[in-house]
């Protein structure tokens, strides 16, 4: 076995190496999800990601006989520790084969620039915010993965715990049978709310109309997202760019907002799930690779629950039910079969029990580890 060595990423030949290294890794396991391939080209551009204007960024990959083994990044995150009054350097995007040299080495070099940094603890994986993908898996890996959330294989666990990582918080991921009929006990939701007529719930039909409300939705994550843990606030570039990311693969019918006195207070969105067509084009958007992945959403029997949030003096007034229950609604006449929560944190107990409320279960669990510099 060759030498094991660490470099920075400098050229655009290292960037794609890094870029691609997750495929080779995980060409065995055909569950494995690739990502959009031209979003990373784009996440790891400084010129086009404006995170890097208040990110210090290491990127590193390990290559044995020339061959990339590893990759990592390294994050001081600087606006989110000014925001927590924290001094946390962050490691993410860790990809390795099942070889415990090359992650120790990967992910020491971090520690020690985190360190040399003035870093007082490391977390991850946790990218920019929590709009990237966090945490290892570390149960449920029977079930398919899904679009934005970790893909990383079971043996990642004890290297990481290996290094003297331990918790810092845990995700869940929960999935349901959509009934076949729409619960009574909804339907009387509905009634109350629709004769108070205090609350207004906008739905839509096409992308024409959803449109103008996509920043609004964005600025209102933007204040009620502030007390999740690891969320940046998006600033108007941040803001534009994703909507740029996610506005074409939007089903306008499972997004919801909801208006009192015309003001926006709070907002769903859900989408048909997506992975077998971004398994299909193999995460190349271009230049078929998107009409096979708005094909398979057609197809898809499975929604899921990408985004919701209520502004804060409006939660516990059943909001978030009502717009949950009008997009289970949809769901059901657009004969959706299964409901995914995506990622949610262990202590969102509300929103938790929503999802208990309709017979979710439990069926993945993601954590983000720390460690003491």
């Amino acid at each position: 076995m060759g030498e094991l060595v660490i470099k920075e990423v400098v050229t655009r030949k290292d960037l794609r190496d890094f870029i691609y290294l997750p495929e080779k890794v995980h060409r065995d396991e055909p569950g494995w999800l690739p990502p959009f391939y031209i979003d990373e080209w784009k996440l790891y551009d400084k010129k086009k990601n404006k995170s890097f204007g208040y990110a210090d960024a290491l990127l590193l990959l390990a290559y044995r006989d020339r061959k990339p083994v590893g990759r990592i990044m390294g994050l001081i995150n600087k606006r989110h520790n000014s925001i927590t009054n924290e001094n946390h350097g962050r490691f993410c995007f860790l990809e390795c084969y099942n070889e415990r040299e090359v992650f120790h080495a990967l992910i020491s070099r971090v520690e020690d620039w985190a360190r040399e940094n003035g870093m007082e603890k490391i977390v991850g994986p946790l990218g920019f915010s929590d709009k990237d993908p966090q945490g290892f898996q570390i149960e449920g890996f029977e079930y398919p993965q899904f679009i934005t959330s970790p893909t990383n294989s079971p043996y990642m666990v004890s290297l990481i715990e290996n290094e003297g990582y331990r918790k810092k918080v845990d995700l869940v991921n929960y999935l349901g049978e959509i009934p076949k009929e729409f619960p009574l006990v909804y339907e009387r939701v509905l009634r109350r709310i629709k004769s108070t007529q205090e609350y207004k719930i906008i739905e839509f039909k096409n992308k024409r109309a959803l449109k103008p409300y996509i920043i609004p939705v964005l600025e209102l994550m933007n204040d009620t997202f502030s007390d999740i843990y690891a969320f940046v606030p998006l600033n108007d570039k941040e803001k534009i760019d994703l909507a740029a990311q996610y506005f074409p693969i939007l089903d306008p019918k499972f997004v919801k907002v909801t208006e009192k006195d015309r003001e926006l207070i709070g907002f769903a969105i859900g989408m048909p799930d997506l992975s077998p067509g971004i398994k299909a084009c193999r995460g190349r958007l271009f230049p078929f690779g998107i009409l096979k992945i708005l094909r398979e959403s057609k197809r898809s029997r499975k929604l899921i629950m990408m985004l919701g949030g209520v502004k804060e003096e409006f939660r516990g007034k059943g909001i978030d039910v009502l717009m949950g229950a009008k997009i289970l609604q949809d769901s059901i006449n657009s004969r959706m079969e299964s409901i995914d929560s995506h990622l949610v944190l262990e202590d969102n107990l509300r929103m938790r029990g929503e999802y208990e409320r309709i017979g979710c279960k439990v069926i993945k669990r993601f954590r983000i580890y720390q460690k003491d510099l």
